[in-house]
């Protein structure tokens, strides 16, 4: 039987950034126990690092000076205090990047989460049941919510802050999926393990992610050659020399096609370039201005822009560390790797590697390739979210969530509450986090990531009336 509460209950699925963000948020506003009751579903043993901070290997670095890494708008520098009262940087001989800004090791933010969510843990306002949800549906007005360890919670309102799924294993590749040396997720723990230091390695892919790959492959003490691909062979980019501050505005007269916008973006380049700007400083201050643009774009320009520019954009937006970025350029410079425009036409199983015939996309010719392993970062399948976990897809079944338009996600409103099959909002359902992106736009790092969790919290705030009710229990108290 599901447990019954006095006090409104929030059910937040899944505990890494966005799931955690979100409970602390909540927390800090009813920081008293008893006024909401805030169940975080985390089947990982901490809350807070998720997929993206769960990593261990050294190679890994967040893609972000640390002084711009915070929960907190208002402290911008919380982080960085955090890593320096850890000792986490002097302990790093490698922290500080070519532009004398410390990027530091993916895991050392997930414990910086961990560690600001765990008092509100120790007190009792927020509860981590470290299991899977299996199951979500209405029970009145209120929602059951099924665990994998058996558990059922009846919840008031709930907020959903999945992480996207693994990458869709390319057509090419799925009558070898079993293959040992072929690696469909990166992102697993050990994935690379098989992959011997002399193997020939294919690299599906060509974001941070491919980076990271080469990075760890390199801090493993590989020396065989790489060959990274992608359809335009579009490799992610590198930070400014010199700090910036963001050029350009994109919200007083924003653009409602999406050819408008990519004109305007164009010729702010050139205008930031006379002015002695990068185009760093451009596309910074279309990440701060980003969920307004988004929103000034009709439906059709926003497929447009994830259909034809999208590929652009996350390599000048994900910018990799800049220890990242020498590890690609010496191995590129020491003939180790090469990347290339390319597309899988074929690939069949030889010996214990792989034939792989791949088609060049500046010649259109098409040439064989023998590599020992093949590791896919082709990013998350983000047309697959709804299919990738069991709770989702009851929940499409059940009329009651639908694919975001643009492909990005899963539906809401502007107030990220939940769009069923018909076009209406669900009342009490919430998506927050990257899978939201499709409505509210850059969703996908901090501080943006930060800012949506308090928005949202603020929504479900108003939703249960929460501010009313500890009006209520002060007064009586």
């Amino acid at each position: 039987m599901p447990q019954k509460s006095l006090c409104p209950v929030i059910a937040i699925v899944g505990g890494g950034v966005t799931g955690a963000a979100l409970a602390i948020h909540l927390a800090r506003r009813y920081p008293v126990v008893g006024t909401v009751r805030m169940v975080v579903f985390e089947p990982r043993e901490k809350l807070g690092a998720g997929l993206a901070y769960s990593t261990h290997e050294p190679a890994h670095r967040i893609n972000v000076p640390a002084g711009k890494m915070t929960l907190y708008p208002d402290d911008p520098e919380s982080f960085l205090r955090f890593a320096t009262n850890r000792n986490i940087l002097a302990e790093d001989a490698d922290a500080f990047g070519s532009d004398g800004l410390p990027y530091l090791q993916r895991a050392s933010f997930g414990d910086y989460v961990s560690s600001e969510i765990q008092p509100y843990l120790d007190q009792g306002v927020v509860e981590h049941r470290q299991t899977s949800v299996t199951g979500v549906g209405k029970s009145g007005t209120k929602w059951l919510l099924k665990a994998e360890d058996g558990s059922v919670l009846l919840a008031d309102a709930v907020a959903i802050a999945v992480s996207h799924p693994a990458p869709a294993l390319p057509a090419a590749l799925a009558g070898l999926k079993d293959h040992p040396k072929l690696i469909a997720d990166v992102t697993q723990p050990d994935a690379l393990q098989p992959i011997e230091p002399d193997d020939r390695v294919l690299v599906i892919g060509n974001g941070l992610t491919s980076a990271d790959v080469v990075a760890t492959l390199k801090d493993k003490g590989h020396h065989g050659t790489i060959v990274s691909i992608s359809r335009r062979g579009l490799r992610s980019r590198g930070h400014s020399a010199t700090a910036q501050e963001a050029f350009g505005d994109f919200v007083s007269r924003p653009s409602v096609r999406a050819s408008e916008l990519v004109h305007r973006i164009r010729d702010t380049i050139r205008q930031a370039e006379k002015a002695g700007f990068s185009w760093h400083a451009v596309i910074d201050a279309i990440r701060a201005q980003g969920q307004k643009i988004w929103q000034a774009l009709p439906t059709k320009e926003r497929r447009r822009i994830v259909r034809l520019a999208r590929p652009y954009w996350d390599v000048h937006r994900f910018r990799v560390a800049p220890q990242v970025e020498k590890v690609l350029d010496e191995a590129v410079s020491a003939g180790q790797l090469s990347i290339k425009a390319a597309s899988l036409q074929g690939v069949t199983s030889e010996d214990s590697g792989f034939r792989v015939s791949l088609k060049e996309k500046v010649t259109g010719e098409v040439a064989d390739y023998l590599f020992d392993a093949i590791a896919v970062t082709t990013g998350p399948a983000h047309g697959e979210v709804l299919h990738s976990i069991p709770f989702l897809a009851a929940l499409q079944r059940d009329g009651l969530i639908s694919s975001c338009a643009t492909g990005l996600g899963i539906a809401c409103n502007a107030a990220s509450i939940a769009i069923d099959e018909t076009g209406r909002a669900v009342p009490g359902l919430y998506i927050a986090g990257p899978l939201a992106r499709g409505t509210f736009g850059e969703l996908m790092g901090l501080p943006q990531v930060t800012d949506h969790a308090i928005f949202v919290a603020g929504q479900l705030s108003s939703y249960l009336n929460l501010d009313k009710q500890e009006q209520s229990l002060s007064s009586t108290g």
